[in-house]
């Protein structure tokens, strides 16, 4: 024993006193992680732990899946519907069909007034899928208005477009089991560890076992960046520069797989044509990347026997974004890299269940990949549902970021929010609050009455939150996973299956057809419906996708009566015998010219603006920031800051400074690293009356998705007392 030294006490960890382990997906992100909630003699979920035995995550919870048992009893939750008749009143508490009533009659009253697609509806990426499918039949067979869409277009459309405009239809081709097998990954904005903590342990883990090359295509020194082998700082919003400069380089040194490309693929000569453009040299200018790293890249990737991409908002949220994902799904099919193993174009999805809505809410489309522009999808779907299919729309509406434009001109007079916060989450802050002061009719569905939103509703609907339901969600690698009931709803809220139900039954149209209460009920529709598509899930049930912790699409009702398990690990897209979605079978290459419409930093705005995500908090913070061991890491809205530029400008360590745009400003507290270059300034995105008052929102003419993070600003000292008390106020739930 060491004289003078007091003895420690041991560690211990509390009896939660534990009488059940229930088996459930998170609700956060589309890793899709199995996770077991533990309840206590009352019932009360006390704790969360990893599923040891599940594909995904063996084990394994991130920051926010170890304390989702807490969400059940925050702060914030709605307890009951309410009504007013003005946003300016006060609510009033009403029953579930007075306010189902009372919001079927107003978009009645606005259709009748205004013309059927007067009336908006906008869900989410975070409801269970048999939710989504229950309220595209309500959207699309009943209400009619063909302006529906989901808050994944922020997030997610650009992977959608591309991967339509590529193989012919949505679905990502690779899956997790890929990391296992490359030989090379490149990452193009996307930082894993901080949006994906166990998509990371995954990829990290694979590659210590064969030390395969990361290249991490990223203007911020992010988390993943630090680990990667090279880093290639590229100017914001030319990524598609870069990937026409690295498939100049495979074309000019004959990298290519010309057997691949011949058996799969239409129109090589004109891409061959377009990225001659592009050599190395020219494109350097452009992007940043000098001449010799883009063809050590092209080399790496080209000669590598399997190589990956992936992605995140860093591709996708971009002016350019589907054209980026059509960049990176040229690279893998002019080297044969789509459908073997370790070989993929793989998005790396943001929302628990983003697939679910592409898959099944009929927001593009309709059910299972079928597009309204079909007259056999119509004619299929409507006589499933008993619809007249000339009731559908022949072609998809607006998208989200159309909608609230459309506010502005008085087309859209009323609008329904399902899960889904746009006075956080979209572009131009100032610009969507005076849009939601125009409404004749808001609507706000979600499990939390303090949403920013719900102060300009006129009507509440309070929903249960993840696991007080039962369903499905789809993660980024296509597998299907269960939410089992861990307990009743909270108060008087009901599931959004319920609400969309008894929504339905105000509406004449909805009594020829049927709009079923099980959630197993609505999964037999959506398996019947898939059979013979590409999301073919008519081999699954609840009880076989628990027992396999998740099943991959396809899984078909063949392979089920012939006694054909699940695959396990990975089940990959377009195989190398297989066929892409377009009618010939084959892929397309897209030639991608250059459209130089960023803003770009000038004398008056001097420093580019990033945003993204913190691995503590998810969205816009309606969960994690309820939540003490999630929000403490970051309570307040802050900047990273390259401390040269600070100092250049009077700027200290945990200041508050006025960050200004053309369209707005914000506060924010000042953090100094080198993370960031000299000339650019990084925000989370999920405080609220922040980072979003000052983007651009300039939409991807493809996909509509906004470009959150090309945007210049300029930086302003500030008197720090105010600023505190602004940034106190802020912080108020």
């Amino acid at each position: 024993m060491l004289f003078g030294r007091n003895k420690k006490n041991p560690i211990t960890i509390a009896d939660k006193k534990i009488e059940k382990w229930s088996y459930s997906t998170c609700g956060y992100c589309s890793t899709g992680c199995s996770i077991e909630i533990g309840t206590n003699k009352e019932g009360t979920p006390v704790s969360s732990r990893g599923v040891g035995g599940a594909d995904v995550n063996q084990g394994k919870l991130c920051l926010k899946g170890i304390y989702e048992h807490e969400l059940f009893e925050s702060a914030g939750r709605g307890s009951t519907p309410l009504i007013r008749s003005d946003f300016h009143e006060p609510w009033n508490e009403a029953s579930w069909d007075d306010a189902t009533g009372k919001m079927a009659s107003e978009i009645k009253r606005i259709q009748s007034k205004y013309g059927r697609d007067a009336f908006a509806i906008v869900s989410t990426g975070q409801i269970l899928t048999e939710g989504f499918y229950t309220l595209g039949k309500l959207a699309r067979g009943v209400i009619g208005t063909n302006n529906y869409d989901g808050n994944t277009t922020l997030c997610m459309a650009s992977a959608v477009s591309g991967y339509k405009r590529s193989f012919g239809s949505d679905g990502p081709p690779g899956c997790y089991e890929d990391f296992e097998h490359t030989d090379c990954l490149i990452a193009w904005g996307s930082n894993l560890p901080e949006q994906h903590p166990i998509i990371y342990w995954r990829m990290k883990e694979a590659q210590e076992k064969r030390n395969f090359p990361l290249i991490v295509v990223d203007p911020r020194v992010t988390m993943l960046a630090q680990n990667a082998d090279m880093h290639l700082t590229i100017t914001p919003g030319t990524d598609v520069v870069l990937q026409n400069s690295l498939m100049h380089v495979i074309l000019a040194e004959g990298l290519e797989d010309q057997d691949y490309i011949k058996a799969n693929t239409n129109g090589f000569e004109d891409l061959k044509k377009e990225v001659e453009k592009y050599d190395p040299t020219s494109a350097a200018k452009i992007c940043g990347i000098d001449e010799d790293t883009i063809r050590t890249v092209a080399r790496l990737y080209a000669n590598a026997g399997a190589a990956m991409n992936i992605w995140t908002m860093g591709i996708n949220q971009s002016t350019h974004g589907s054209d980026g994902v059509v960049g990176l799904n040229n690279l893998s099919l002019l080297t044969g890299n789509i459908g073997k193993k370790g070989g993929t174009s793989l998005s790396i999805t943001g929302q628990c269940n983003a697939m679910g809505t592409r898959e099944w809410s009929s927001c593009s489309g309709l059910p299972g990949y079928r597009a309204l522009e079909n007259p056999e999808h119509r004619e299929e779907i409507g006589k499933f549902w008993n619809v007249d299919p000339e009731f559908f729309p022949k072609k998809r509406g607006m998208a989200q970021t159309d909608i609230f434009p459309a506010i502005e001109t008085g087309a859209i007079k009323g609008v329904w929010l399902v899960g889904t916060n746009p006075m956080t989450s979209m572009p131009n802050t100032a610009r969507i609050r005076k849009s939601l002061e125009k409404l004749e009719c808001l609507i706000v569905q979600d499990s939390y009455q303090d949403v920013e939103t719900t102060d300009y509703a006129h009507i509440f609907l309070p929903a249960a939150l993840w696991a007080e339901k039962e369903g499905c969600f789809t993660n980024t690698e296509r597998r299907v996973n269960i939410v089992r009931k861990i307990k009743e709803p909270y108060a008087d809220t009901k599931t959004d299956l319920h609400i969309f139900n008894e929504v339905a039954k105000h509406f004449d149209q909805s009594k020829k057809m049927t709009f079923p209460y099980k959630p197993a009920d609505v999964f037999d529709e959506m398996r019947h419906l898939s059979k013979g598509q590409l999301v073919d899930i008519s081999g699954m049930t609840y009880d076989l996708i628990e027992k396999n912790r998740g099943i991959q699409w396809p899984y078909t009702e063949e392979q089920a009566k012939q006694g054909i398990a699940p695959v396990k690990g990975g089940k990959r897209l377009y195989t190398e015998d297989g066929v892409f979605c377009y009618p010939d079978g084959k892929a397309k290459l897209i030639p991608l010219p250059f459209v130089d419409n960023n803003e770009v930093p000038d004398e008056k705005y001097p420093f580019w603006l990033n945003s993204g995500r913190l691995v503590e908090h998810f969205h816009t913070r309606t969960r994690t920031g309820k939540i003490g061991n999630n929000n403490k890491f970051s309570p307040t809205a802050f900047m990273e800051m390259n401390p040269d530029a600070a100092m250049e400008l009077g700027i200290t360590h945990q200041s508050y400074v006025r960050l200004v745009s053309r369209r707005s400003d914000a506060v924010v507290m000042v953090m100094l690293t080198q993370r960031v270059p000299r000339n650019m300034v990084f925000v989370p995105f999920h405080f609220f009356d922040c980072v979003n008052r000052l983007t651009l929102g300039l939409l991807d003419p493809h996909s509509r998705q906004p470009a959150f993070k090309q945007a210049a600003v300029r930086i302003e000292k500030i008197n720090q007392e105010e600023a505190a008390k602004i940034n106190k106020e802020a912080r108020k739930f």
